[in-house]
């Protein structure tokens, strides 16, 4: 029988919920491009329910000990003392999220002999040395599209947030004010400005469709050129290069994967392309951007806006300068953690777990890794090698 360790965010500070705001969710059943929505044989959860923090165990104890199976759920994970660490000798199953994740790094899986997959809860499998799994034959999968349109949703949020200067303003409502012209100072319309994503995949595709009432200007830089239909249907202008892109744009999302070519494609040199007073939202990865470059380029007047929920590493320790610098949006790595999502990256792994067990195809739109190379979903989105430097710094993070 095998060890799954599961590595999940801490539970509320109050404590788990005893109830809810909202009773159910809608069920969804298949995302835009058709494909079926997550299909386990049975889940024992309630969609709506908290599933990713370390109470709500992605819903997986009962079918795992049922089986005879080992389930160990921590949030404990970094550092050389980690529960992660203690626990990954034995380990046959590794599965974290995104927001929380389980840095996977070559070391950890050469103290890993037992580890046969490694399973993302949502999507994005950067925090996984993809080259070390590679080497070892170790399968890595993801639950891909079960959060894409979440994830967009907080994209177009954190736009208006910035452009419409909002949390500023709110902030004065908190503190009793009634500072209109403090407010206004840096709020504009969306209207009318070019708006591009670097990427339109599932998640920058969908951005795209989400702004179009908006009466912007769109805009998108993808190796892979959408069919002519969508470009005309959107009236969308393709570019080939971030500096096309940003050239062009008021206002710039980052929708692409996190590996060794995308790494710090944010940094001094490619910021000076944007116009000055750029908005950039990154609900991508963390590592994408430069960290420092950014600070500047707000603190320059560069940029007049930063916003997303993706930092390096995650958890940011609590002196990661975007957490003090000018003119932010920024959340915890919290857009594709809804509710909503959460029942559906449940029930993918638990798809993927039950495929696993019983000998069966994982789908190939989950399949990041396998058999020694890149595969499925992973062959299109990613590239051989390692993002997982300098992980060790989530260590550093102190709860407040």
């Amino acid at each position: 029988m095998a060890k799954i360790v599961c590595v999940l965010y801490d539970d509320p500070v109050t404590g788990y919920p005893k109830s809810y705001a909202r009773d159910d969710i809608p069920k969804i059943t298949k995302y835009p491009d058709g494909q079926t929505t997550p299909t386990p044989r049975a889940v024992d959860f309630v969609p709506g329910h908290l599933l990713g923090s370390v109470s709500g165990e992605l819903g997986l104890r009962k079918y795992l000990e049922s089986n005879g199976h080992t389930l160990v759920v921590t949030s404990d994970k970094d550092g050389a003392n980690s529960t992660l660490d203690k626990e990954l000798p034995d380990a046959e199953i590794v599965i974290s999220q995104p927001f929380w994740p389980a840095y996977m790094t070559a070391e950890r899986i050469a103290k890993a002999p037992k580890l046969k997959m490694i399973v993302t809860a949502g999507i994005g499998s950067d925090h996984t040395d993809l080259q070390a799994a590679m080497d070892r034959g170790i399968t890595v999968a993801e639950v891909t599209y079960c959060n894409s349109n979440s994830v967009a949703e907080h994209v177009v949020m954190q736009m208006l947030s910035l452009v419409r200067n909002y949390i500023p303003s709110y902030k004065w409502v908190i503190e009793g004010g009634w500072n209109i012209a403090d407010c206004v100072e840096r709020s504009y319309d969306i209207e009318g400005m070019h708006v591009g994503t670097v990427a339109a995949g599932r998640i920058g595709l969908r951005v795209l469709r989400l702004l179009k009432p908006f009466d912007v200007k769109l805009h998108y830089m993808d190796r892979y050129k959408l069919p002519d239909a969508v470009e005309k249907e959107l009236n969308l202008t393709h570019h080939t290069s971030l500096e096309s892109l940003a050239k062009a744009c008021d206002v710039v999302t980052l929708n692409c994967p996190l590996h060794p070519e995308t790494e710090h494609m944010i940094n001094d040199a490619s910021l000076k392309n944007f116009k000055r007073g750029a908005y950039l939202v990154n609900t991508a990865r963390g590592k994408l951007c430069d960290r420092d470059a950014i600070v500047r380029a707000l603190e320059s007047g560069q940029l007049a806006g930063y916003a997303g929920d993706v930092w390096f590493p995650q958890p940011a320790p609590q002196d990661h300068p975007w957490r003090t610098m000018p003119h932010h949006g920024m959340t915890p790595h919290i857009s594709g953690t809804s509710l909503s999502a959460q029942a559906r990256y449940a029930a993918g792994t638990r798809e993927i777990l039950e495929c696993y067990f019983q000998n069966k195809p994982i789908r190939d739109e989950y399949l990041i890794v396998r058999g020694g190379k890149l595969a499925g979903v992973g062959a299109h989105s990613y590239s051989a090698g390692n993002a997982t430097g300098g992980s060790e710094e989530a260590a550093k993070f102190k709860k407040a």
